[in-house]
């Protein structure tokens, strides 16, 4: 298996950001694959060792609109079930909750802009959100939420939006609001508000960059961390799964004393 993270991207200005500056820092290939412009999943996940799915303007009931939204239901499910380390953002963990039978629904005020949330007791302990102070500085920037599905974990809550990330099995999850966000990719995100809202964004950004920066890129590293994990279990895995061909060809027999076997 390699050492490649699968971002899936659906439109043109939500990229990986923090996250690709961190998982090639860490000796990781990063492929993208973009939607919008008609690009496929892969068939399979053999060369795959994570998968982001980042956020988007649509919503995941739009599917007559957006073709690609059922393509990644399926991705996602395939994904879940071989136990492939996954991170939603955004659109990505609100299609992680339905594609799991959660209902997403429109929130009763959109979040826009700096917040904090905060970690649940599960969420303190958790090998995603571990490291970081119990508040975390995020950005945001959605009308929708989520319930959280059946048997997942509740990892952080916030006052607008009560969920605001969670964990599908061991090593699937869905954040709410980005970590992925640079200051210029926020600039771009705002460029067409002349507003209040761009004004105070611009002033929070400076104010609490740094100390997102450092949340978030402890997140991301704990991400790679389930990344790498998953990728040695699956090596292994691999190793016993796949025989290789040297051993598989017959061991010479030795004439005269008995010998121990050779081994393959």
């Amino acid at each position: 298996m390699k050492r490649r993270l699968l971002v899936i991207k659906q439109v043109e200005d939500e990229g990986p950001g923090l996250i690709e500056r961190v998982f090639v820092a860490n000796g990781w290939d990063v492929q993208i694959v973009e939607l919008i412009r008609g690009e496929s999943l892969p068939l399979d996940f053999d060369h795959v060792g994570a998968v982001v799915i980042l956020g988007g303007p649509m919503n995941v009931y739009e599917e007559e609109a957006y073709k690609f939204l059922r393509q990644e239901e399926q991705y996602i499910r395939r994904a879940l079930i071989e136990e492939i380390p996954l991170l939603g953002i955004c659109l990505g963990a609100q299609l992680l909750a339905k594609t799991c039978g959660a209902r997403v629904k429109k929130a009763v005020r959109k979040e826009i802009g700096w917040f904090s949330v905060k970690k649940t007791t599960e969420g303190k302990i958790d090998a995603l959100l571990g490291k970081n102070p119990e508040y975390l500085q995020v950005f945001q920037w959605h009308e929708d939420t989520f319930d959280i599905p059946e048997g997942a974990v509740l990892l952080a809550t916030g006052d607008d939006c009560r969920n605001q990330a969670f964990r599908v099995g061991q090593n699937a999850y869905g954040l709410q609001f980005h970590i992925e966000v640079t200051e210029a990719m926020i600039k771009s995100w705002i460029q067409s508000d002349h507003g209040i809202l761009r004004k105070t964004i611009l002033r929070d950004t400076k104010i609490v960059k740094k100390r997102y920066k450092k949340e978030a890129d402890r997140i991301i590293s704990n991400f790679v961390g389930i990344a790498e994990t998953s990728l040695k279990l699956r090596n292994v895995i691999e190793l016993f799964t796949d025989e290789p061909k040297e051993a598989k060809r017959k061991v010479p027999v030795a004439r005269g004393k008995r010998k121990r076997p050779v081994p393959p």
